[in-house]
């Protein structure tokens, strides 16, 4: 099964003909192109400030082993009962091997489905469950049942480069 003459290119490297087959499976088999996960972020909005806020942060500080930053209210909304600059949610960001093992926790208890609207349009995506005991955290009565949100931030090879300070650079489309 020879390939028809127009889609025969000669490879500049190689010096053998390239077919539009052979192709595709450079393309696979090119370790830059691999995605990995970046980042993990884990974050409880509990909208009050308080003993609800400080036991949700004591959850993400057990599930992750790190100490999670509180986050402001950026405008206040009466209705909520929730003033400007009053701490209402918590949040950590996990990396490497923790992360894949949250997230994989996480999507155990999402059944490994989610919807499209989950995701965005740069393949980043996000999902929350109701129960962090779902993620096998043992059940307290002290501190109660807390719904999270999962972010996850997934990048390739190379995605430095736009980030860097040093000779900084743009990353193409096709790689994103």
């Amino acid at each position: 099964a020879s390939a028809p003459p127009c889609l025969l290119v000669t490879s500049p490297v190689t010096l053998k003909p390239v077919t539009m087959a052979s192709a595709a499976a450079d393309k696979k088999s090119n370790k830059m192109r691999s995605i990995h996960v970046d980042k993990l972020v884990l974050n409880i909005s509990v909208g009050e400030s308080g003993d609800r806020l400080t036991r949700a942060a004591r959850v993400l500080e057990d599930l992750t082993g790190q100490k999670p930053v509180k986050n402001s209210a950026r405008y206040t909304v009466r209705q909520f009962g929730i003033r400007r600059n009053e701490q209402i949610a918590t949040h950590v960001t996990v990396r490497g091997d923790l992360a894949k093992d949250l997230l994989e926790r996480g999507l155990k208890v999402k059944e490994f489905e989610l919807k499209r609207e989950n995701f965005s349009n740069t393949g980043n995506f996000g999902f929350g469950i109701d129960e962090h005991i779902d993620l096998g955290v043992k059940y307290d009565p002290s501190t109660g049942i807390y719904g999270m949100d999962f972010f996850v931030v997934l990048k390739r090879p190379g995605s430095r480069v736009s980030r860097r300070k040093h000779a900084r650079g743009r990353v193409g489309a096709p790689h994103r």
